[in-house]
């Protein structure tokens, strides 16, 4: 089964769902991440060398997907940090050409309720995307958590994060770290969020919270069933 994972910047995919990827493709799955923006324009944007930058991080994308096993990075070239002044139709264009491209059972975005406003835009796009209008080929539709933005946002309840699945990733906590850790140009010493031995507990935590090993968490947002006559993409732990 093909899955597609829809991040704002580069790393957000593998913060997120790094071990969930890394899970899909051993399994034989033909895993895809869209990246839909550069990543540099808002932290360098007084830096001559930008473009130089801008290469630096997608060659960092590149070798972190391929650690995960990922079939293909696809790149968008929208402003980081900025989706708010792209047009939304703009951005809805590139998250369904890539859908056409790809056809995927399973798509995977950003929360909605994230303190990032270019992941909220993200969402709202990828909903666009993947309308459930008739021939649409993707089947199962959830929200992924990234650290630094997902958990904090108010804790309201239209933005606390509710997970209703869970994936078990052990076995692939290694992995995962390698994927980080190939992103140089994101490193964070601990306690930060995005320091990988942050991400170790983060995961350990949420996996025990539903009696796993290291686990990570997304919120189901659509799937149907029947039409296909498909199973699940995963075994995922899915509270009833």
């Amino acid at each position: 089964m093909k899955v597609l994972v829809v991040a704002a910047h580069p790393d957000d995919e593998v913060y997120g769902m790094g071990g969930t990827m890394a899970k899909l493709a051993a399994q034989g799955h033909e895993v895809h991440v869209l990246i839909v923006t550069d990543g540099c324009t808002a932290q360098y944007a007084d830096r001559p060398d930008l473009p130089r930058i801008i290469k630096r991080k997608r060659d960092e994308a590149l070798e972190a997907n391929q650690l995960l096993g990922v079939q293909q990075v696809h790149f968008g070239i929208f402003p980081d940090m900025r989706l708010d002044t792209v047009p939304h139709v703009e951005v809805n264009r590139l998250i369904e050409e890539t859908v056409d491209a790809v056809q995927p059972k399973a798509v995977y975005t950003h929360f909605y309720g994230d303190v990032n406003l270019d992941h909220q835009m993200v969402y709202r796009s990828t909903l666009v995307a993947v309308r459930p209008v008739p021939g649409q080929c993707v089947r199962e539709l959830y929200c992924y958590r990234v650290p630094s933005s997902t958990e904090w946002s108010p804790q309201l309840g239209h933005t606390v994060f509710l997970p209703n699945v869970m994936t078990d990733i052990s076995g692939f906590e290694d992995v995962k770290e390698r994927a980080l850790l190939a992103y140089q140009t994101e490193a964070r010493a601990y306690p930060h969020p995005r320091s990988p031995r942050y991400i170790r507990e983060t995961d350990q935590a949420r996996g025990l919270e539903w009696g796993l090993g290291p686990a990570e968490a997304f919120w189901l947002l659509r799937k149907i069933k029947g039409a296909y006559h498909e199973k699940t993409h995963m075994d995922h732990t899915t509270m009833p």
